[in-house]
């Protein structure tokens, strides 16, 4: 077996490293290198510690992928780096994200350890965590999730114990298992009852904001609301909130109130609100009330009280009440410029724009229908086929929402006699072509009448092959059918009328081929510094685009360190090369490289 380097053979680094692919001096090269962080100089400043937030799934079902990644920001934009602790053994972790993915094995099935995920800025930390992920069978029956509630206190004092257990239960009995995010550095966490618990320091006076505690019975996870802890000083004092709200508004109108609050510690806010209006939403960090009431919402909303708290006292406006009044009924809006004039057998068609302000059912009448026309009361739709020529004056289309109505300006339709009109014919056909490669063009036509249409061509080439239904001229030329051809055009007609595209002229150009050289520095140890004796060959990598390497060739030889691939079009070529053994494993692919054949 080739010894592995987190999660990589020696043979993949050793040829990812070694390759010096060149294509006859033509392949673009490169460096990569590592830039060392730099360090910020330290800061008056106090550290604002790191964020981090994520639910890990707490259970795995064998045979598929188990992803976690935790989502941190930095406030002091310091540079994050992530550990772990009792990493599963089916998994895989990266110190730079801080993702845990895997797939788990009938092996794996049961409990994991306790895991943290950490994140540093180099001066604190936040975890998520501890938790566990349970490893299951594949499932073979539904299963009912548990419950959790519960609510956490907001605030703590210095030197005081922060204590919360959420309160949770599992209708089918299943053992539970508790994880937390975001989880406070001075408090430590129960996997098994979901408590947190800690006192904090002077050192951790700060709000720990977005912490999520979570329960999940080896399929099903449940999450309580987001909370913070605000961990204050021993003196405080109580904040302030004031505002006179407004206590009327009417139905499909915008409402909104914003209280003003403040602290005189500085602490942060929170807003709360009793018995918000259903129509309403409320904003916990500005106190803002805003909603628009439906029509449905008609009515009064009674002992409204908002309230502002710093985590231990709290401040509320007198409480208040809105009346929601109804909306007086607006008139429907109809519009559309109908065609006034059609010719006899010709379809004829027009559909007005209409819509209700207010949301009411609409429909349709109209004045002085034309005899060959029906009209569509849900839609406002007049369509018909006139046999005859004459005119249709004084048409009005009106729509109602049943008390008010809006009607489209009177309009008349012209009945013309039937004329033939000559078709159309558009397109730009390609001009050249290389032998041995596949011509195609197929103009685009139509016909005002809607007749039947026939394509013919003159002058055209002997290696191509043209479709009278379709008008497409299509072939691929030989070598032998080098040169022009010239004057070719292609027409079309309705059986009466007809249209040519202007002549042209398709010079069939001979194809040139060209080769690429490629070589490269055969790998020749392996990780522990032995020699890498079972190296069997390369295969290279090629094609049109460097996304696309869709040709492959092998060569079977370990001694060899070059190759040259010969019968190559012209055009841009992207090449690539791997290395395998004799146990087939192959190493990643080589740098990229790339020729132009001219």
């Amino acid at each position: 077996m080739i010894p592995t380097i987190f999660g990589k053979t020696f043979l993949q680094r050793a040829l990812l490293a070694l390759i010096a692919a060149s294509l006859s001096g033509c392949f673009d090269s490169g460096s990569d290198g590592n830039d060392s962080p730099t360090q910020d100089a330290v800061s008056e400043q106090p550290n604002q510690p790191p964020e981090v937030d994520g639910i890990p799934a707490a259970a795995a079902i064998v045979g598929e992928l188990y992803s976690f990644k935790p989502d941190a920001i930095d406030a002091d934009d310091d540079f994050l780096e992530y550990f772990i602790t009792n990493q599963p053994a089916w998994a895989t972790f990266d110190t730079e994200t801080g993702l845990l993915t895997g797939t788990p094995q009938e092996a794996h099935i049961g409990d994991s350890e306790e895991i943290t995920i950490t994140v540093t800025d180099g001066r604190d930390t936040r975890s998520i965590g501890p938790f566990s992920i349970k490893v299951n069978a594949r499932p073979q029956t539904p299963n009912a999730p548990p419950t959790l509630s519960g609510t956490p206190p907001t605030s703590v004092i210095v030197d005081q114990e922060y204590l919360f257990r959420p309160t949770y239960a599992d209708p089918e009995n299943d053992r539970l298992r508790f994880s937390i995010s975001n989880r406070p550095s001075w408090a430590n966490f129960s996997t098994t009852s979901g408590q947190l618990r800690g006192t904090p320091g002077a050192a951790n006076i700060a709000t720990y904001s977005n912490i999520r505690i979570s329960v999940n019975d080896g399929a099903n996870t449940v999450t309580l609301p987001a909370f913070s802890i605000q961990v204050r000083g021993l003196d405080n004092r109580a904040p302030t909130i004031s505002g006179t709200p407004g206590t009327s508004v009417q139905a499909l109108q915008t409402y909104t109130f914003t209280p003003v609050g403040s602290d005189p510690d500085g602490d942060t806010l929170v807003y709360q609100i009793n018995n918000r209006p259903r129509w309403a939403t409320f904003n916990s960090a500005t106190g803002v009330l805003t909603g628009t009431p439906a029509t449905t919402d008609v009515g009064t909303y009674s002992s409204l009280i908002i309230s502002a708290s710093d985590g231990r006292t709290t401040a509320a406006l007198p409480a208040f009440s809105i009346v929601v009044t109804a909306a007086p009924n607006r008139a429907p809006t109809i519009s559309g410029t109908p065609p006034t004039s059609v010719a006899a057998g010709a379809a004829y068609s027009f559909t007005p724009v209409a819509n209700d302000p207010d949301g009411n059912n609409i429909r349709f009448s109209i004045q002085n229908r034309p005899s060959w026309a029906t009209f569509d009361e849900t839609t406002g739709r007049l369509s018909g086929t006139p046999g005859v020529a004459g005119t249709h004056s004084n048409i009005r289309i009106t729509v109602t929402d049943g008390d008010l109505s809006a009607t489209l300006p009177a309009f008349s339709i012209n009945v013309t006699g039937a004329t033939n009109r000559a078709p159309t014919i558009s397109g730009t056909p390609t001009t050249s072509v290389s032998t041995g490669t596949a011509y195609s063009f197929r103009p685009t036509a139509s016909d005002p009448d809607g007749n039947t249409l026939t394509y013919s061509i003159a002058n055209r080439p002997s290696w191509a092959t043209f479709n009278a239904t379709t008008g497409q001229l299509s072939g691929t030329p030989t070598s032998s059918n080098a040169g022009t051809y010239s004057n070719i055009v292609i027409s079309v007609s309705d059986g009466s009328l007809s249209a040519s595209l202007p002549s042209f002229a398709i010079t069939v150009v001979q194809a040139s081929t060209g080769s690429a050289t490629l070589s490269w520095t055969p790998p020749t140890q392996n990780i522990d510094g032995s020699s890498l004796s079972n190296l069997a060959g390369y295969r290279i990598l090629y094609g049109r685009t460097s996304s696309s390497l869709d040709q492959t060739l092998q060569v079977a030889n370990p001694g060899t360190a070059s190759y040259t691939i010969t019968g190559l079009a012209s055009g841009v070529w992207h090449f690539r090369v791997k290395a395998y053994n004799s146990s087939g494993a192959e190493s990643d692919l080589s740098n990229s490289g790339s020729k132009t054949i001219p």
